[in-house]
């Protein structure tokens, strides 16, 4: 490991020292002052100690209530593990220590349960001096490289597990602040990145295009910078490739452990009606492979927007392994590797729906699963956790991404109620 963190440091260096040059006023020269510090193992001197998240009071008795409203097979249960605000994509340390989570703000948290107990007893800022932005993506590489895929920018945390205690951590920009994606393509919508390191060593993240459907004139320069797909990179951020395109705006990825490929959730078209087009779960069993979008806003439903159905598709279209409910809003997703659940959910894939906005009758908000076949293809999917939306379509909670614990059991993460669950079995 530590050959690796000095071969990733001196491939930042020069990214390190742009971004240093680059950046105005007196904000921006202090975060890159501080960024240039950490990436030489020398202190910030910030305060040495950093605020918690309060685990307990109103808040919490609120939501352990609403939790006793969701469903779940029998044998499982469902409990408050952490109040997180704006809790979204989560990455748990290899080593077990800390739970990352990310936001759409600028805030990443770590959480820890010492005690082992199924709660989190202790939540705090992660590297609270440096400024971040839309900071949705975390993920970990097995020998414990934090990376974090930013709107516009990808930092990797070398020993995130070891420094996470401390105000400063050591902290590269592999991806220096606007090189992800053009500055001008930058949005407000469709901004949340999500990233997984593959068993290639490779780092792989989504990029969603800003748009409902994008003018034809943003195809060339979408398909150069793998906006609207997924790119991958070395862990250094060097040798930057796209590996899929044709999706409208993925946050969920996820790669099979036991034959390598690369899953995905797609959010699809808004605005053709309440039951179309389809929210998809998507299988790469391979570089190179289109996914549809925008000639299809979802399964096999053509977009007439622009006049992209009087076109024809790109050859040998890939359409999902899952066509899910329309508008749902399929987010993030992880492979169940463990043991603990029941044969049948070994190997499956558990993936969260954050609820519709646009729906007149509204849907989603649950954890659903999907098995898959001997082939690795796509099985069955049916509801597994619901009921945070209520009878009467009120959200007491909007479900954004699963992870697994060493112990077996699942978390939940819920940017609405600023909360993660923790969902175990008892035989």
């Amino acid at each position: 490991m530590e050959d690796r963190m000095r071969h990733v440091l001196l491939a930042a260096t020069t990214a390190g020292a742009m971004l240093a040059a680059a950046t105005t006023g007196v904000q921006a020269q202090s975060n890159a002052g501080n960024l240039e510090k950490l990436g030489q193992f020398k202190s910030t001197g910030a305060m040495a100690d950093i605020p918690l998240i309060p685990q307990t009071g109103p808040k919490a008795d609120a939501i352990k209530k609403n939790l006793a409203k969701i469903k779940l097979p029998a044998g499982f249960k469902i409990n408050l593990y952490a109040l997180v605000p704006d809790a979204r994509h989560m990455a748990v340390g290899p080593q077990g220590v800390v739970t990352f989570v990310g936001t759409r703000k600028n805030k990443v948290y770590a959480v820890t349960d010492r005690a082992k107990s199924g709660t989190a007893e202790e939540v705090k800022p992660f590297a609270p001096t440096i400024d971040l932005t839309l900071p949705n993506g975390v993920c970990f590489s097995k020998d414990g490289f934090l990376y974090i895929a930013e709107q516009n920018r990808v930092m990797v945390y070398p020993a995130a597990e070891f420094f996470y205690e401390s105000p400063d951590v050591v902290a590269i920009p592999i991806v220096a602040q606007g090189d992800l994606i053009p500055k001008d393509e930058e949005s407000y919508n469709h901004t949340a990145r999500v990233c997984r390191v593959g068993p290639d060593d490779k780092l792989y993240i989504t990029l969603g295009q800003p748009f409902n459907v994008p003018a034809p004139e943003k195809a060339e320069l979408y398909k150069k910078w793998g906006i609207g797909g997924i790119v991958r990179m070395d862990r250094d951020g060097k040798n930057r490739e796209v590996f899929a395109l044709g999706i409208r705006n993925s946050v969920g990825m996820d790669i099979n452990p036991k034959d390598k490929t690369v899953w995905f959730t797609d959010n699809q078209v808004d605005g053709m009606g309440d039951k179309i087009p389809p929210g998809e779960l998507n299988r790469a069993p391979q570089p190179g492979l289109h996914f549809g979008f925008p000639w299809y806003g979802g399964g096999k439903v053509r977009v007439t927007e622009f006049g992209y159905d009087k076109e024809t598709p790109p050859a040998n279209v890939v359409f999902p392994q899952v066509e899910m409910d329309a508008h749902a809003a399929d987010l993030g997703m992880t492979f169940y590797s463990g043991t603990k659940f029941p044969k049948k959910y070994q190997g499956g894939i558990f993936s969260a729906q954050h609820g519709s906005w646009n729906r007149t009758d509204p849907v989603g908000a649950r954890v659903m699963f999907t098995s898959l076949k001997e082939d690795g293809t796509a099985d069955k999917t049916e509801v597994f956790a619901e009921g945070w939306l209520t009878a009467d379509g009120e959200y007491i909670g909007r479900p954004v991404d699963v992870a697994q614990l060493r112990d077996g059991s699942i978390l939940v993460s819920d940017d609405f109620a600023g909360a993660i669950y923790r969902i175990s079995y008892e035989r």
